[in-house]
């Protein structure tokens, strides 16, 4: 499987909720911060601040930031009024504003590793996995224990096939963690990956034992099926995840994939829909159904849909490619050519891209610039044929696609 499908299919893959009894390694106490500077009259601070985080606690986030901003109004070097509009921003998945927001708590009190680990998952909501390693490490070097920095890395890790990093990263976590399939999942294949044959039994061997018949456990062997493109037996698989918990995310989105790959477009389309039902906001669930209506010549549906796409998740490669074949076969060669630029940033190894992006270029009239265009896909294409029989030859296919809510630090 190519790099570029294992981040598509496992950049849903989040850790499970922080446990209170974990988080109190990293979370600071409000003395931590620096000291407020003397109030103006008739304003307390530290009343304002214990009023944010009141209202953060009750999700009344406009509240909460109002009382933030008010702090940091009063004195702009209190640490945890940034690290606070940090997490607010966090909330409402405005990752660029957070990101800025954290930073600033991070000049501030570089001590707190819990700012450090939201930082890491910012970048890891936007799939920014590179970015997301040093904050991430930092976090575990200096509190070895803590589950959910170690459990990001060793994800992160995982994207970017850094699969000896992975297991090692991930294997200390196996007391907490090896009740969940996804984390036995990711550690069997990193450990397959990296050679690691002892550690992939354990791994691979427990998921089978704690799995038995549960809708969960149907998903991955249904995921399993669908990566081998044997179809038939992963619908059978997925069905019976979705009949066992019809809420259960992505059962229905693979569903859908399935279909699609057996060119069955209604179906596929009902499955998408469902699993948007079950949770809107998945960029995932619109590029698909884009595809969906491209494959049935629908080109402006498509359109809307790779654009809902793009607006849930900028860095999705797949729906600027689409985006590209749609005005593409609409003659919009120049609109073409663009978003084709816009995918090769974010997928610069996808041979598809390059032929795409070629055949916009000699469409302009950029001859030179599409023959090496051609040349590069020509070697990117071989090289993937042959990971991808590597691949179905050892059987490891398997990729999890199992959605779980992370949660942010909460600074106090």
């Amino acid at each position: 499987m190519s790099s570029s499908t294992i981040r598509f299919l496992l950049t849903v893959l989040l850790l499970v909720p922080w446990q209170a009894g974990r988080a109190q390694t990293t979370q600071p106490t409000q003395s931590q911060y620096p000291q407020h500077a003397p109030p103006p009259p008739n304003v307390d601070p530290q009343q304002l601040f214990q009023q944010g985080e009141a209202a953060l606690k009750t999700g009344n986030l406009d509240q909460a930031e109002h009382a933030f901003r008010g702090v940091l109004a009063i004195n702009p070097q209190v640490a945890g009024g940034y690290a606070n509009l940090g997490v607010i921003y966090m909330r409402r998945k405005q990752w660029q504003q957070a990101l800025k927001m954290l930073q600033k708590a991070e000049a501030l009190a570089p001590q707190i590793a819990g700012i450090r680990l939201n930082i890491g998952l910012v970048y890891y909501r936007q799939n920014d996995f590179r970015d997301a390693i040093p904050p991430l490490e930092s976090v575990v070097n200096e509190v070895p224990d803590t589950f959910q920095a170690r459990y990001l890395l060793g994800l992160c890790y995982f994207f970017i096939e850094r699969y000896g990093d992975a297991a090692t990263t991930l294997e200390p976590l196996w007391s907490q963690a090896s009740g969940q399939l996804n984390y036995l999942y990711v550690l069997g294949i990193a450990a397959n990956k990296a050679g690691r044959e002892r550690v992939e039994q354990r791994a691979l061997s427990h998921l089978v034992e704690i799995g038995q018949n549960s809708p969960e456990f149907h998903l991955l062997m249904g995921k399993a099926h669908l990566n081998r493109e044997e179809y038939d037996e992963a619908i059978s698989e997925l069905e019976l995840a979705a009949k066992g918990d019809s809420s259960l995310p992505f059962a229905h989105f693979n569903l859908g994939m399935a279909y699609l790959k057996k060119q069955d477009f209604e179906r596929a389309k009902a499955e998408f829909l469902k699993d948007i039902a079950i949770e809107p906001d998945v960029s995932y669930d619109y590029d698909q159904l884009g595809e969906v209506y491209y494959l049935q010549q629908q080109d402006r549906d498509a359109e809307e849909m790779f654009r809902k796409a793009l607006r849930l998740d900028p860095q999705l490669a797949s729906s600027h490619f689409q985006l590209a074949r749609v005005y593409q076969r609409d003659n919009k060669f120049t609109d073409a050519l663009a978003e084709a630029d816009a995918a090769l940033k974010l997928d610069p190894d996808s041979p598809g891209i390059h032929y795409l992006r070629g055949q916009a270029l000699q469409r302009l009239g950029r001859g030179e610039e599409a023959k090496a265009e051609m040349q590069t896909f020509t070697q990117l294409s071989n090289a993937a044929r042959e990971k991808r029989h590597q691949e179905l030859d050892t059987g490891c296919t398997l990729c999890c696609s199992v959605r779980q809510q992370p949660h942010e630090f909460k600074p106090r």
